[in-house]
């Protein structure tokens, strides 16, 4: 029976989205329900809603912390440094630590299996990207230093490293050797920033 009292904390919201993950990584997203996952984790439906508003968000959960490096590179970098060299830095920072955002960490093929096989995480990601976009033209816009054009630098980068993302999802899934995928993955960075560099900011 749930635990009504187990309501709210990082320890609840954790051990909801570690529950969730195992589930839907072992069945398929569309095949496990909210109640599934809330009788599994040990609390209510309304508990798993109030830390997850979609169900998509139990697995898709990392919107935040992309929210807080987007942020971090525009806002926390070093006088007279452009944003493209600190979006970039931060880029290749995710790639060299295997983080789960730059599609690198160990054991992330199930994760993209599951997300590839299920429509409404397929979607669900494309809002998420929407989102980001909004939110790094936003910090761009208000940036005193940033004199570019901040929506068509926004949608350029998020669309850039989502395509970069999915590839290197693609190839994994492929089954190719991870040394190689970083690589790809690297030079595939390169190649985007040269472009962004060379295109969107600044305003002439």
């Amino acid at each position: 029976m749930p635990r009504t009292g187990a309501r709210g904390g990082p320890q609840t919201r954790a051990r909801i989205s570690e529950v969730a993950t195992r589930l839907f990584l072992d069945r398929g997203f569309d095949t496990v329900t909210v109640t599934e996952v809330a009788r599994e984790a040990g609390v209510s439906a309304v508990t798993v809603f109030k830390h997850f508003p979609r169900k998509e968000d139990l697995l898709l959960d990392r919107e935040v912390d992309a929210v807080e490096f987007l942020r971090s590179a525009v806002r926390e970098r070093d006088p007279g440094t452009e944003v493209l060299h600190s979006l970039r830095d931060m880029t290749f920072r995710l790639l060299e630590e295997r983080h789960a955002l730059s599609g690198l960490k160990d054991g992330s093929v199930p994760f993209f299996r599951t997300v590839v096989a299920s429509p409404a995480l397929v979607a669900r990601a494309r809002e998420i990207g929407f989102d980001l976009q909004q939110t790094l033209a936003g910090e761009l816009e208000r940036d005193p230093a940033f004199d570019g054009d901040a929506p068509l630098l926004a949608a350029f980068f998020v669309a850039g490293y989502a395509t970069v993302l999915t590839e290197t999802a693609r190839r994994l899934i492929a089954g190719e050797a991870a040394g190689a995928v970083a690589d790809g993955h690297r030079a595939r960075l390169e190649r985007l920033f040269d472009a962004l560099g060379g295109g969107v900011a600044p305003r002439p």
